[in-house]
């Protein structure tokens, strides 16, 4: 069996694994309304992933990250994040709480699915730029943690606008701050936090494995292009435009 044909068992694997877990999942969820807003986004992404198959296929260390990610997102939008049971489980399991041997008030499930969006999917969004942008060194671990920021705050926006838009029952089981001021603003952290531990734990690997890491890293530091753009950039376009005359495509 070639490489090829490996990942795409692999990938077939995944995908059976997760649906068996989501249609699970997806009877009976302890709440209806909220379920069915968690699972837009879910939608979104395996259209996403399925349509850019054909042009990019991740590894499967990517696949498998993403896919870990969206077993717990599936099992949050089951019993809500706010409600998700973890307790009992691991009472069940040891005989005392979970919350207990750390003194939390609130359920945590939350805080864990937004750590481990930074956790396990920079890897996958390190891999799209350095597949498609070309990014080297040291920007190919920085812009993957810039990038889980910035949609760590895009969803945030977007699940404040959504939970407006549906009202205040559904909306507060949507949102899950449970009474916390600061919830977006940790969440946000959290998320930013795993992602600095994929990148950090990348760049270790890499250190250690590639040859050339310290002048991949050197180089990607240094000016490509000397000439500032702004105002500068706009008149070279302007003068190339004149010198190419009236007549040329624009």
């Amino acid at each position: 069996m070639n490489s090829s044909s490996a990942r795409g068992t692999y990938l077939t694997v995944l995908l059976a694994a997760y649906a068996a877990l989501w249609l699970a999942l997806a009877v009976h969820p302890l709440d209806r309304g909220d379920w069915a807003i968690e699972n837009v986004l879910v939608l979104a992404l395996a259209v996403a992933l399925v349509c850019a198959r054909r042009h990019f296929v991740f590894s499967r260390i990517s696949y498998t990250l993403i896919f870990v990610f969206l077993c717990l997102h599936a099992v949050g939008s089951h019993y809500t994040y706010a409600k998700v049971p973890y307790d009992a489980w691991w009472q069940a399991l040891t005989g005392h709480t979970f919350n207990s041997m750390f003194g939390w008030q609130r359920n945590h499930f939350d805080r864990l699915v937004h750590f481990c969006y930074g956790l396990l999917l920079a890897y996958p969004i390190r891999e799209i730029f350095l597949r498609v942008a070309d990014v080297r060194g040291f920007w190919g671990y920085f812009l993957p943690l810039d990038v889980t920021l910035s949609t760590s705050a895009l969803y945030e926006l977007m699940e404040w606008a959504a939970a407006e838009a549906v009202g205040s029952g559904l909306g507060a089981a949507y949102l899950g701050t449970q009474g916390d001021v600061w919830d977006a603003h940790k969440d946000m952290a959290l998320a930013a936090c795993g992602a600095l531990v994929a990148m950090l734990a990348t760049a270790a690997l890499n250190m250690r494995l590639q040859r050339d890491f310290a002048r991949e890293w050197a180089d990607s530091l240094k000016v490509k292009d000397p000439r500032p753009y702004g105002e500068d950039e706009i008149a070279r376009l302007l003068a190339e435009r004149v010198r190419a005359g009236p007549g040329s495509p624009s």
